[in-house]
């Protein structure tokens, strides 16, 4: 089994992230109003740059492959694309923003690029999603809004693959998927599942969280036919509209906040469990099957091979004590630290999982995640271990 690949990128929260096309650079928000730009140089990821223009926490950020922008949201009720330009004085590359006009009165909480790239959906707290196109006259990003029958803060949302058909889980504890249709910039959509006619603001499918929590994830399955989505109430809810069939896992550890599709028959989840784990199944039946963390090893078996890219030159028992105290408030020597620390990888609550690495038939092979607990790992999908108990990455 090859262990996951370890980074420790700060020692503040990391709230989202985003690679680049060749994944040589992440942009992080490290739970500030700022995007850190990292670049990999071998082992470890240096910061490079620093884009400032936001006033408050930054919640969301997407880089699109193909165009090399960057999209970030965040709780001062702004977005911005960021794109490389030379600068009229140097004629060195620099990211140069550009402001969105999201008419919105609440925080932006999440932001995702459309597979062609010329939109962009930004969900928010004013029980609306904006959707975002260019306009060429005045040189800026407009928004047309889906506000019906959204009743409460949007917490994610999810494109289709044909660029048109949008996912949305919300406060409210439903999971949504409606028509970002715009006129003037997408071709008339093919018939779907999901529906034929779509103007905007269609509803073409409303769910409900099992037992009404809110939607904290959703994602199409990379055909589109599927919608998964991840509740605060413990479970993830796998939804085939053409029965329509829903099957709905109810878990016994904490809830996920984050999932993404590997397959047409697979996605991992991950949030306050602190560990991903992976679903597997078909219209017949879905399943838990395993988690990416090997959490029956113990941590001090797993550093050597698992954490590369970490502070992991000064290992004594001395550094480990000043260390403890530092990060974990902990002043009684190295046995109170071992005492609370997790089994698995992340020590807290993950935050985002994303493709990293994708294998043959656009099947993912690797994905990345980030945490409150300041690292990023990238993961093997096929490395799954079989769960240990609702509590086995925690030693007590």
């Amino acid at each position: 089994m090859s262990a996951p690949e370890v980074y420790s990128i700060a020692k503040t929260p990391v709230t989202c992230h985003a690679f680049n096309a060749d994944r040589s650079q992440v942009a992080v928000s490290l739970n500030d109003n700022n995007v850190q730009i990292y670049e990999k140089q071998g082992k470890e990821w240096i910061l490079s740059e620093t884009l400032s223009e936001h006033d408050k926490l930054i919640t969301s950020i997407d880089w699109a492959p193909n165009s090399n922008r960057i999209v970030t949201a965040s709780q001062d009720r702004n977005a911005y694309v960021w794109s490389l330009s030379p600068d009229p004085l140097t004629g060195k590359l620099v990211w140069k923003p550009t402001l969105v006009l999201l008419r919105i009165n609440r925080a932006a909480t999440f932001v995702r690029w459309s597979p062609n790239e010329d939109k962009f959906a930004v969900a928010s707290g004013a029980r609306a999603i904006a959707i975002c196109s260019f306009d060429p006259e005045n040189n800026w990003w407009v928004a047309r809004q889906l506000k019906k029958p959204i009743r409460s803060t949007v917490l994610s949302v999810d494109w289709h693959p044909n660029n048109v058909l949008l996912a949305a889980g919300s406060a409210d504890m439903k999971a949504r998927v409606f028509s970002a249709y715009i006129k003037d910039v997408d071709k008339r959509p093919s018939p779907t599942i999901w529906g034929e006619k779509l103007p905007f603001n269609t509803i073409c499918g409303e769910y409900s969280s099992p037992a009404g929590g809110w939607v904290h994830a959703v994602g199409f399955s990379p055909s589109g036919d599927v919608l998964a989505f991840a509740s605060h109430d413990s479970s993830i809810s796998i939804v085939y509209p053409g029965g329509p069939v829903v099957h709905n896992i109810r878990i016994s550890s904490l809830p996920y906040v984050t999932l993404t599709w590997t397959s047409e028959d697979a996605l991992v989840a991950a949030g306050h469990d602190c560990q991903p784990v992976v679903f597997s199944g078909s219209e017949q039946g879905w399943a838990l099957i395993g988690t990416l963390d090997d959490t029956t090893a113990s941590s001090a078996s797993k550093a050597p091979g698992a954490r590369t890219g970490t502070i992991g030159r000064l290992n004594s028992a001395a550094f480990n004590t000043f260390r403890n105290a530092d990060t974990r408030g902990h002043t009684g020597g190295g046995d109170a630290a071992s005492d609370t620390e997790l089994l698995t990888v992340h020590q807290n609550t993950i935050t985002s999982v994303r493709a990293y690495e994708y294998g043959g038939e656009g099947i993912i092979s690797r994905v990345s995640t980030t945490g409150v607990d300041g690292k990023l790992v990238i993961w093997d999908v096929n490395a799954v271990s079989a769960l240990t108990g609702k509590m086995g990455g925690l030693r007590v």
